[in-house]
């Protein structure tokens, strides 16, 4: 995603995250470009015109990190609204955050990812992460462990 508003762009964007599990370990990205640029984030991006959410949660993991993954769920929405120091909107998301499984594949870095890893989830901490990123972890693992015991 992009930080900067553009003025062609209807605001606001359709975009998707995931918080992808391997055992104890959560898929990150780290962010290379725009101002969250050198955060750590869940994978994701804007879903293109017609393009059905979850299978666009699935190309951006994809892209960004070269892993294959299930998408088991929806943890929630967030709403990101930057405004200019004029007031007027700079960017503008509705990002749809789901959660699931690694299937296959080691993370490699791609798209605007500047690095790409599974990090184990007691590590969170030792991370610069972007806003909300731990509570929207820690809620995913939870809906993931109760579809584990049902």
């Amino acid at each position: 995603m992009t930080d900067k508003a553009d003025a062609s762009i209807a605001w606001p964007r359709c975009a998707v995250s995931a918080a992808v599990f391997r055992g104890n370990e959560v898929l990150l990205i780290e962010r290379g470009a725009g101002l969250l640029r050198g955060l750590w984030s869940l994978p994701g991006g804007h879903i293109e015109p017609g393009e059905p959410a979850i299978a666009a949660a699935v190309r951006e993991i994809e892209e960004e990190t070269s892993v294959a993954a299930e998408i088991a769920g929806l943890v929630d929405f967030h709403e990101i609204l930057r405004r200019d120091g004029d007031g007027s909107v700079s960017a503008h998301y509705i990002l749809l955050v789901f959660y699931g499984r690694w299937i296959d594949g080691e993370p490699v870095a791609g798209g605007d990812a500047a690095a790409a890893r599974f990090i184990p989830l007691d590590a969170l901490e030792s991370l610069p992460l972007t806003d909300a990123a731990v509570s929207f972890i820690e809620r995913a693992r939870a809906k993931l462990d109760t579809l584990v015991r049902t």
